[in-house]
């Protein structure tokens, strides 16, 4: 018998034998472990129905209902498992953002990115979820970013600051750290409504900026929010931060 602790994990797969390798791949995992499995996305949905899995690991390619239009009927539920994605094809992570996948794994699944991922969907509550699926009611967006995980998907708005060094970008996210091969100058035009720039090297998310801070030397900072500390801001960039903060107070 599993331990009360552990989470409970719903294996969704076609084929037996990759359901056979996931679970062994869960098993191996300190702290989940397997409570069933299903073939198709009517299965899945009888089986979250009586087991109420705390995660998913959900295939796309099955007969009859495939995995994304189970997906979609398991983000209305009111009290949804975590999702993962575990297929064959990547084409399918921009799909991925509207049933609030966690994770975006690519078969062969290795052992290090399913424990990662889960360990990231353990973060995630259901009143997290829920949260998660009211941003994006409200038009919040997400970024996908392939990773040698997989394809992983981030809330734009838990992106707390992007740091660039060389030619790679690190997201600060409120559930770790993802670098991606997404240039600063492209999150800034795509989404500047959610990054704003205060260096050369990084922007900041514009949700988590308390306020510009100036030190006694003459440099200035921006100060986060929810006690992230803060970020170091360039004199270049030092009157565009301000006048953004000046506007924030202004109001509409």
């Amino acid at each position: 018998m599993p331990e009360t602790s552990s989470r409970s994990v719903l294996i969704a797969d076609d084929e037996p034998l990759a359901r056979e390798r996931i679970s062994r791949l869960v098993e191996a995992v300190p702290g989940y472990h397997v409570c069933g499995e299903a073939s198709d996305g009517h299965e899945v949905l009888t089986r979250i129905a009586e087991l109420s899995p705390d995660l998913l690991l959900l295939d796309i390619r099955m007969p009859g209902m495939d995995g994304m239009e189970a997906a979609e009927r398991i983000a209305r539920l009111d009290a949804p498992p975590a999702l993962i994605f575990c297929t064959a094809y990547d084409h399918y992570a921009i799909q991925a953002f509207d049933v609030h996948a966690i994770a975006y794994l690519l078969k062969p699944v290795r052992r290090e990115a399913l424990a990662d991922a889960l360990k990231r969907a353990e973060r995630v509550n259901r009143v997290q979820l829920q949260s998660l699926g009211e941003r994006n009611e409200a038009g919040d967006e997400q970024l996908a970013v392939r990773t040698h995980r997989g394809t992983e998907l981030i809330d734009l708005g838990a992106i707390i600051h992007c740091q660039a060094d060389h030619k790679y970008v690190t997201l600060h996210h409120t559930n770790g750290e993802t670098v991606t091969d997404y240039t600063l100058k492209e999150l800034e035009s795509s989404y500047p409504r959610h990054f704003l720039r205060i260096h050369r090297q990084s922007l900041v998310g514009t949700r988590y900026i308390r306020g510009l801070i100036r030190h006694r030397d003459g440099q200035h900072a921006v100060g986060l929010t929810d006690d992230q500390g803060q970020l170091p801001v360039s004199r270049r960039h030092t009157a565009q931060v301000r006048q953004w903060l000046e506007e924030q107070a202004a109001g509409p």
